[in-house]
């Protein structure tokens, strides 16, 4: 019998972090929540950052998955946006790899490939294959949907990688 591994995807983010949580059960997989972390959008960078990690906790508290996975951001905004999204990018690495958990990382076209079959989908093709794989799946907003899209590339992922150890 195949143990159920608890999977949390995060799409980071300063102003909308996009999380969620799958069970993944060997090829099957299954929708357990999700949401989206929303600091405040004034105020100090770092105690921005500080309800972005608050945040992030209380997912792992009332979730407590046993792997992460973290979307490898891609910007081509400018320099300011860039260094912003990368401290947010950090605080979502550190929080759950403090927990012991650890964290993969995918570039945002694996994510899609996985997820829809080409790695240059839209976030409506996304959206409507996670209700597909997922159809118990609840979700408001595409950063709920990403988050989610996450995880299930990284349970994709994750078995590729142990089917590879046994061969």
């Amino acid at each position: 019998m195949a143990e159920t591994v608890r999977i949390i995807g995060i799409d980071p983010g300063l102003r909308r972090c996009g999380w969620g949580v799958i069970e993944s059960t060997g090829n099957r997989l299954g929708f357990v929540a999700c949401g989206t972390i929303t600091p405040p959008t004034d105020g100090l960078l770092a105690d921005r950052l500080v309800e972005l990690h608050r945040g992030i906790v209380a997912v792992l508290d009332e979730f407590t998955p046993d792997e992460a996975a973290v979307e490898e951001t891609f910007v081509s905004a400018g320099a300011r946006s860039a260094l912003q999204l990368g401290q947010a990018r950090g605080v979502v690495l550190m929080t759950p790899a403090l927990r012991g958990l650890p964290v993969g990382e995918y570039a945002a076209n694996l994510i899609k490939k996985s997820v829809v079959g080409t790695g240059h989908a839209e976030k409506g093709q996304v959206q409507m294959m996670i209700k597909i794989l997922l159809p118990t799946a609840s979700f408001k907003g595409a950063d709920a949907a990403d988050a989610l899209a996450i995880a299930v590339c990284h349970a994709h992922h994750r078995a590729i990688r142990q089917l590879r150890a046994i061969a």
